[in-house]
């Protein structure tokens, strides 16, 4: 590998970690919407749920990585 995919590479994982932080924030706001709606026993609300301790782990590992 050659610096330059080295660095085509670094762009693709710096724009999966801002999709994936951006994908977290708005999973929680909607999970706090329908929160704020009386709605957080709802499957929705907890397929939400899962989804977000999934973001929070891949967004730490990602941050354990310097990324």
């Amino acid at each position: 590998m050659g610096g330059r995919d080295d660095a085509a590479r670094l762009v693709a994982y710096d724009e999966f970690a801002a999709g994936v932080r951006g994908e977290l924030e708005a999973t929680k706001a909607r999970m706090d919407e329908l929160a704020a709606a009386g709605k957080a026993k709802t499957a929705t609300y907890r397929q939400l749920f899962a989804a977000r301790i999934t973001l929070k782990e891949i967004d730490s590992r990602l941050r354990e990585r310097g990324l």
